[in-house]
């Protein structure tokens, strides 16, 4: 509320929020979109590996000629930390390595950091968070993407005074989908490899949103970001339409599939059979909540919010995420109210990379959405108990040992570098964060 009021002010002062960019991919992409038409919001600088890629971007979204030659355009992110001209930073690279790193550099040098790779906020987003506040800083999901978008559900249920049973989204999932690769991944989207890469579609990143990856590290940012629990035996990804979320998704003592109260779940919008569920939540979010008392409850029929069977349990829902073209939000909450748009505050859950295939001493370890391995969501403990390797740190290690397909790989069973910046902020986090 108000947001857009006080960037008015800004602007009428001379004094817009000023913006650098990290990553010009599509998430990127969809927030450049919207820059020329948010008044008082301006973008200074964009880094990219590939700056041509940058400058195709504006071009792509419609920026004219004299907004293009206004950006500076530089290779290396960890630049804009340094920039007078830079107030809130934008990690939307999507590489957990390069997010910490960044995120560090933007916090050492006074900058907000709106942390659009959620890769990175799961490999040691609590720790991050943790240091932002101490320098007087704001660490920040992103809103637009769909843990923002959850944990503003979440928010709106406390204060309202409901206690929360189960948030998450929807995706498309089978079971099957865990042994998805690259080479396969377009047989589930109808398409063909050729026209994916004619549309610039990334099959490494398309086969984590489909294996579960993406599910499993979006519902461990939550449960971090809004103190929710992960369920012990990961997602189970229960078909579910939005007229049911209510009914499914309470605790199995009540005859719904969560272990208890207070879970993160995701909601799959096909069948079993691969049949769609009726009026499916397969781009959305959603929040169940419990009536504190009888009188609430009996508010819940009156007003016309769906329940379940009881009349105690209701959901909320929200159909679609716009990622990019809302990203606006997070940048000027940080900038003008100096608050996150959702930002970790425990280490809850956890992603364990899980091998997809029996995988051999040898092989090279091919990160998410890869050929190797997938995530699996856990909670934290079981996680640190298991001595299973992140899912973050899974690209580019070579294995030891031999692991068989469906079983965690652990620290033990890769050769990685101990003194890499990314695996030492992950072992900080372990020790600050660790679960009781």
């Amino acid at each position: 509320m108000n947001l857009f009021a006080k960037l008015q002010t800004q602007a009428a002062e001379g004094r817009p929020v000023r913006v650098g960019l990290i990553g010009a991919g599509k998430f990127g992409s969809m927030f450049l979109s919207q820059v020329p038409t948010t008044p008082g919001l301006e973008v200074t600088t964009i880094a990219d590996l590939a700056t041509q890629r940058a400058q195709a971007a504006m071009v792509e979204v419609g920026w004219d000629e004299a907004g293009i030659a206004e950006i500076d355009l530089v290779t290396d992110g960890a630049e804009l930390a340094e920039r007078d001209d830079v107030d809130v930073i934008i990690d939307a690279t999507g590489h957990p390595e390069a997010g910490i790193q960044h995120a560090r550099a933007a916090i050492a040098g006074g900058k907000h950091i709106i942390m659009v790779n959620v890769e990175a906020d799961v490999l040691a987003g609590p720790l991050l968070a943790a240091e932002a506040r101490q320098a007087g800083v704001v660490y920040s999901m992103a809103y637009g993407d769909q843990p923002a978008l959850t944990a503003e559900l979440i928010d709106w249920a406390r204060a309202c005074g409901f206690r929360v049973i189960a948030a998450g989204k929807g995706t498309k999932y089978l079971p099957g989908y865990h042994r998805i690769t690259p080479a396969t991944v377009w047989d589930h989207y109808g398409l063909t490899a050729d026209q994916a890469r004619a549309a610039g579609m990334n099959s490494q990143m398309f086969t984590s949103f489909v294996d579960g990856t993406k599910s499993a590290i979006e519902m461990a940012a939550i449960a971090n970001a809004c103190d929710l629990t992960a369920p012990k035996s990961g997602l189970a990804f229960p078909p579910c339409g939005v007229d049911d979320l209510s009914h499914v998704l309470r605790p199995s003592a009540d005859g719904g599939v969560l272990e208890g109260k207070g879970m993160v779940e995701v909601v799959s919008s096909a069948e079993r059979d691969g049949r769609p569920v009726f009026r499916d939540l397969r781009w959305g979010v959603y929040v169940v909540v419990e009536a504190p008392n009888d009188y609430a409850a009996a508010c819940f029929k009156q007003y016309g919010l769906t329940t379940d069977s009881t009349g105690r349990y209701a959901a909320l829902y929200r159909p679609c995420h716009l990622i990019g073209l809302e990203l606006g939000v997070s940048v000027l909450s940080a900038a003008l109210r100096g608050e996150a748009t959702g930002s970790a505050c425990a280490f809850n859950g956890d992603v364990m990379a899980t091998a997809k295939r029996d995988l051999a001493t040898g092989d090279v370890l091919d990160g998410e959405g890869g050929t190797c391995v997938y995530g699996k969501l856990a909670p934290a403990a079981a996680s640190l108990a298991a001595d299973a390797l992140p899912i973050g740190l899974a690209h580019g290690i070579e294995l030891k040992t031999p692991v068989a397909a469906g079983q965690t790989v652990t620290w033990a069973d890769v050769e990685i570098d101990p003194d890499r910046p990314a695996v030492q902020a992950r072992r900080q986090m372990e020790d600050r964060f660790r679960p009781a």
